[in-house]
């Protein structure tokens, strides 16, 4: 499949499952001690990830915002207020977040730097917040919920603006809006490695049951990219494409961007907004919407939906330092974070429950462990 026309979620609902092998991994951490398997890049020996249902400590749900086709970056007027929309931006929040923001920033060129209000306090709003601030704007962000309580905070992390769309409806200048908006926040990010952020390059692990293909128009955004043959790897999936990506550690990451906030002299204000009257009354002249899916009622967007993600945790493995996406029936992914291993693979477009699904936690489980099974009998 060719990722050029379709999203990373298109691709993975097409991976096979591989070959299925016998036995489940249990809760050991095992190396590969055959020089061939040693993974391409770090020369590291493969460990598996201790998955278990007995290791799980917690499970959480999240929503995210989407649109088929595509986010909406656009000033609006009202008035004497002018809004500047940036939301919907699908399973790419994190990844999109600074290139989306500097699209909706540049909305405001020609306008004499003054007050201005951000609405949401995800990782849209304060970057959005912190970019209007560079600029010389006085920003506050209106939010009724603080960034650890928001969709971002419970966002995988991995860079890849994926998930975002539909190819089939979203249109050509939509693309080249995606194109422009991944490529600078790519830059950003790596201009933010290391501890403070949150962001690290990791080796990433694709899986399916053919031969996989480059990230299409992306593909010179991932490094150190080549395809393995079943016989150099050990997972049940029989090929493996591997990938150099950055990890965006959300908690770390939202923290550090309040902190930085805080320290431009913005300003926090707790508040709920139920439509679209009560934001326009702001004292504001220039506000950005950064609602998220609350975008859906707040601004009558009839297109935006959720799209739940159900995401299971595990204690954090140092002996794992790498991610790994698809290898089984579903939108499957294992990223090794300092804070926990997190395993997903849930993407119910319309699904607007709340609740974590025991049936899906058993399942994400289940086919994780299945994924690395060859691990135990390697070597």
């Amino acid at each position: 499949m060719n990722r050029k026309q379709h999203s990373r979620r298109d691709l993975l609902k097409t991976l096979g499952t591989g070959a299925i092998a016998a036995t489940m991994a249990g809760c050991a951490s095992v190396a590969i001690t055959d020089a061939r398997y040693q993974r391409p890049y770090s020369r590291k020996p493969w460990v598996a990830p201790k998955i278990s249902m007995v290791n799980v400590i917690r499970e959480i749900v999240g929503h995210r915002p989407y649109r088929p086709s595509g986010f909406v970056v656009k000033s609006e007027r009202f008035g004497d207020k002018v809004v500047v929309h940036n939301y919907g931006h699908g399973g790419g929040g994190i990844s999109l977040s600074w290139g989306s923001s500097a699209l909706a920033v540049r909305e405001t060129l020609g306008m004499e730097p003054g007050q201005a209000a951000v609405i949401g306090s995800g990782v849209m709003g304060l970057t959005s917040a912190r970019l209007l601030q560079d600029a010389g704007w006085k920003v506050t962000i209106y939010t009724r919920d603080v960034a650890r309580h928001t969709t971002s905070n419970v966002a995988g992390g991995e860079w890849g603006p994926f998930s975002v769309h539909d190819p089939e409806v979203s249109s050509p200048a939509f693309k080249a809006q995606l194109q422009f908006a991944a490529r600078i926040a790519h830059h950003a990010y790596t201009n933010l490695g290391g501890p403070d952020y949150g962001v690290r390059w990791t080796e990433l692990y694709t899986l399916g049951d053919t031969p996989i293909e480059e990230e299409g128009e992306f593909s010179d955004l991932y490094p150190y990219s080549i395809n393995l043959t079943p016989n150099e790897h050990p997972f049940t999936a029989p090929y493996v494409r591997h990938e150099l990506t950055m990890m965006v550690e959300p908690a770390t990451f939202l923290r550090r961007l309040t902190q930085d906030f805080h320290l431009a002299g913005g300003q926090y204000v707790i508040r709920n907004f139920n439509d679209k009257d009560e934001i326009l009354a702001l004292s504001e002249p220039v506000i950005f919407n950064c609602t998220g899916l609350g975008a859906a009622v707040l601004f009558e967007d009839t297109e935006l939906t959720p799209a739940k993600g159900q995401l299971v945790y595990l204690p954090p493995d140092p002996d794992v330092d790498y991610l790994t996406i698809g290898g089984g029936p579903s939108n499957l992914y294992m990223f090794s974070r300092s804070d926990a291993v997190v395993l997903g693979g849930t993407f119910k477009i319309g699904d607007y429950s709340t609740h974590p699904e025991p049936a899906e936690t058993q399942r994400i489980v289940s086919e994780h462990q299945r994924i690395f099974s060859n691990f135990r009998n390697a070597g």
